[in-house]
This record gives C-alpha cells, sequence and structure tokens, in this order.
C-alpha cells in the first residue's frame, strides 16, 4: 500500500496520475465520498459517491479501512477492493491525508503501508499554484492554506518526505521508492522456496 500525500497544490494528484500511467503493476484506490462530483468525475472511476446515511451504513458495517472529514465532506476507503488486491500481490496506490494514513497504519494491513509527504517548494509557490487552477473561489483557496500548515506539521509521521519543486525529479524519486520498497525480502513472493530449492539443487 503507497500512499502520496500533500497538502492541496502540492502536486500529488499530479504524481499520482503520472505514476498509474507508467506502471501497470500498480492500481489506484477509489475512494468513496459524501461530496457531489466536480464536472468531468466519473462515478466508480473518480470517485465512489455517495449520501451521508449510504457513508454511515458503511462506516457502521466496517467496509472503510479509513475515513475523515475533509472540508466539510467525508471521505473512506472501501475495505474489499484493497484487501483483494493485496491477496492478489498487487500494489494499490493512496491520495490521503494524514488522518487516513495514520488509520492505514493502524489497521490489520498495516504492516504492509509505505508513506510518502510531498511538500511544496515554498509556501508562496504552494498559494501560486492553487490559485493558477481557477477552480477554487478566494475562500475556499484561504482555508485550504490554513490547512496546508496543519497538514505540513505531520511531515516527521511519514516514511519519506520529497520536495516536489521538479515535478519530473519528484516523479522519478517515488519510482525508486517504489522498486526499493518491491524487492524487500518479506514482499517477494515465493523466495523462501526459490532459496531452498537453490541449495538443494533442485
Amino acid at each position: 500500500m503507497l500512499v502520496l500525500s500533500s497538502p492541496s497544490g502540492a502536486g500529488k494528484t499530479t504524481m499520482s496520475k503520472r505514476l498509474l500511467a507508467g506502471d501497470p503493476q500498480i492500481s489506484m484506490s477509489v475512494s468513496v465520498t459524501t461530496r457531489p462530483p466536480r464536472p468531468g468525475e466519473i462515478n466508480g472511476q473518480d470517485y465512489h459517491f455517495v449520501t451521508n446515511d449510504q457513508f454511515d451504513a458503511m462506516v457502521s458495517m466496517g467496509q472503510l479501512l479509513e475515513w475523515a472529514h475533509v472540508f466539510g465532506n467525508r471521505y473512506g476507503t472501501p475495505r474489499g477492493p484493497v484487501e483483494q488486491a493485496l491477496t492478489e500481490g498487487n500494489d494499490i496506490l493512496f491520495d490521503i491525508d494524514w488522518q487516513g494514513t495514520q488509520q492505514l497504519r493502524q489497521s490489520q494491513s498495516g504492516g504492509d503501508l509505505v508513506s510518502v509527504f510531498l511538500l511544496p517548494p515554498s509556501i508562496e509557490e504552494l498559494e501560486k499554484r492553487l490559485k493558477s487552477r481557477n477552480s477554487d473561489s478566494a475562500e475556499v483557496i484561504s482555508g485550504r492554506m490554513s490547512r496546508a500548515a496543519d497538514e505540513i506539521s505531520h511531515w516527521a509521521e511519514y516514511d519519506y518526505i520529497l520536495v516536489n519543486d521538479d515535478p519530473g525529479q519528484c516523479l522519478h524519486e517515488i519510482r525508486s521508492i517504489l522498486t526499493a520498497e518491491r524487492l524487500r525480502r518479506e514482499r517477494q513472493r515465493g523466495l523462501a522456496s526459490y532459496v531452498r530449492d537453490l541449495l538443494t539443487g533442485e
């Protein structure tokens, strides 16, 4: 389970899309949310859009690995698809915040979690990126900037910290982390039997 977190505007969505486009061995965890779809978003592909009552039911039935309130709406990770992907030996990518990352780490699957936090080059650059989107009001941007300081304060809870000042280099570093983590001894399936056969000459 690879988590990418960052303040809004620091690049996690862009990095996620580029990583997925270039690596068929990893898929995106599609979150559920109570917020309405934005123009162009597809239900089941970008998010699973649900009502508050449906979200409450998923929480009460233990169907979410993690969930949190973000900007007045709720977001969560469906348990079933994640556990199925891990069982099949596949990697899964999460675009979630520090609250969700903490909950994932505490879950039954938390031992297989690798977390990466992306920092912006500067606070000024972060605000510039948010304004350049032309998708949020000044009030929403102000709220995102206020939340950014809180999110950045949790940087030390992550395994890896990257400064996203050069998108190409940042993507290269994320891919390097993924490669190294895939090569960890405990994640190499069939390694014990391979070594046994190697030693016995079979």
